[in-house]
């Protein structure tokens, strides 16, 4: 490859819900840019990572997992950012577990039939198999696959295998100068990134307790003498959704607070004060008129 080559190209990470798209794109891109957890539906919008090196830009989008449940406006707008990728893109990272391959993986690998992208197939999550020849089998299967250019095993969370993903992704990248400027790492306003940080504290906290049924919203994003002000509701569909938000003498409520401050600061360094309220909207997460208003548009 020439010195003066440059290659810089869109990469979807494409699969079912939590086998570990927004982590592996958080590796690779070397910092957080999307929310995680071990809970279905934690990724909900497109979100772009960008990766620059000196001659290479690697443009990642994260998409929600494709749900075989269609029957709600929230898993519907979530298929519908995930299936746009599919024919945006140069490249497909199909991410898989190690654990094998289910009924949902086949429907994600029917979505892929048509596209002109070329085809990665990452085996995410390996460092969780006490032995390694367990994969096998699975190898086995993926290799009679059609139109897949490449199978790794990888671990997103240990970073096995990780820098060999991206460098295999850098050979299949086109030549072409680069989409964004090199300091930039996302698509996204701070406003978007604290609303989906605050969420996720919510997700990981609230998980057993409540449905997915909440979303955040940011009404205040002001930066004045040292201190960043964030104002943020919380929409739950139900007041008993609404108690358990808010604790015992606003004890859970509180705590997500200190968590998303903390974070905020970490992540800004500066200083952060947070405020958050729970509102009840009955429905909202079925109802296409309130997605939009709250953020979920299909401005893909």
């Amino acid at each position: 490859m020439s010195a003066d080559v440059k290659r810089c190209g869109y990469i979807a990470f494409i699969g079912r819900p939590n086998v570990g798209k927004s982590t592996l794109l958080n590796r690779l891109v070397g910092q957080k840019i999307c929310i995680t957890s071990r809970k279905p539906q934690t990724t909900r919008h497109r979100v772009l990572g960008i990766k620059t090196t000196k001659d290479t830009q690697f443009i990642f989008v994260d998409t929600p997992g494709m749900h075989i449940d269609n029957k709600h406006a929230m898993n519907r707008y979530m298929n519908r950012a995930a299936k746009t990728a599919v024919h945006d893109v140069d490249i497909i990272v199909f991410v898989i577990e190690a654990t094998g391959w289910n009924e949902a993986d086949d429907l994600v690998f029917e979505r892929l039939e048509h596209t002109d992208a070329k085809i990665i197939i990452a085996i995410n999550k390996i460092d969780r198999l006490d032995k390694k020849d367990a994969l096998l089998p699975l190898l086995q299967k993926l290799s009679e696959l059609k139109n897949v250019a490449e199978i790794i095993p990888l671990s997103a969370t240990k970073g096995d295998n990780t820098e060999l993903l991206e460098s295999t992704l850098k050979t299949m990248l086109p030549e072409s100068d680069f989409f964004y400027d090199e300091e930039q790492v996302t698509d996204r306003s701070m406003r978007f990134i604290a609303a989906e940080l605050i969420r996720e504290k919510l997700i990981r906290r609230l998980g057993k307790e409540l449905p997915y049924a909440l979303t955040v919203e940011i009404e205040e994003y002001q930066h004045e003498d040292g201190v960043l002000r964030v104002g943020a509701v919380i929409w739950v569909e139900r007041d008993g959704q609404k108690v358990i938000v808010i604790g015992k003498n606003g004890s859970m409520l509180k705590e997500i607070g200190r968590q998303s401050r903390l974070e905020l600061e970490k992540m800004l360094e500066t200083k952060v004060f947070v405020r958050l309220w729970v509102k009840v909207r009955e429905g909202w997460s079925d109802d296409t008129r309130a997605l939009r208003s709250l953020g979920y548009t299909d401005d893909f």
